[in-house]
């Protein structure tokens, strides 16, 4: 049990930067229990609109204006503290893999894909 995060891209078109649902995606990042970034995305999640009360199992397209905003926020370490059920902590070695995972993703929108985040706790 815990919080189990996903990037994921996909080739399809989507109709809308949340909730939406895809029927082919490829795994692009997993994190398992970083509860800081988790938050930021649900802070990305609602400024786009999602009303999912326990953001769970959502999704939430990133472009790449939200990747230099996760980029910035990640490098002055302001990601919101976020705590949950059987979240754990943030690690401060997790800011690697969350720049690796915005460069990836950047290559990806390059690509002509779409970047998006879900969680599952």
């Amino acid at each position: 049990m815990g919080l189990d995060m996903y990037a994921f891209t996909t080739a399809e078109p989507i109709t809308a930067e949340v909730d939406f649902t895809t029927e082919t995606a490829t795994e692009l990042a997993y994190w398992r229990k970083h509860p800081n970034l988790h938050g930021w995305m649900e802070q990305l999640y609602r400024a786009k609109g999602g009303s999912d009360a326990d953001f769970n199992c959502v999704n939430v397209a990133l472009d790449a204006d939200d990747l230099d905003r996760l980029e910035r926020d990640i490098r002055n370490q302001a990601l919101p503290h976020t705590e949950g059920f059987f979240f754990g902590t943030t690690r401060p070695d997790e800011i690697d893999l969350d720049l690796a995972f915005i460069e990836k993703a950047r290559a990806a929108i390059a690509e002509g894909k779409t970047v998006f985040y879900t969680s599952w706790w």
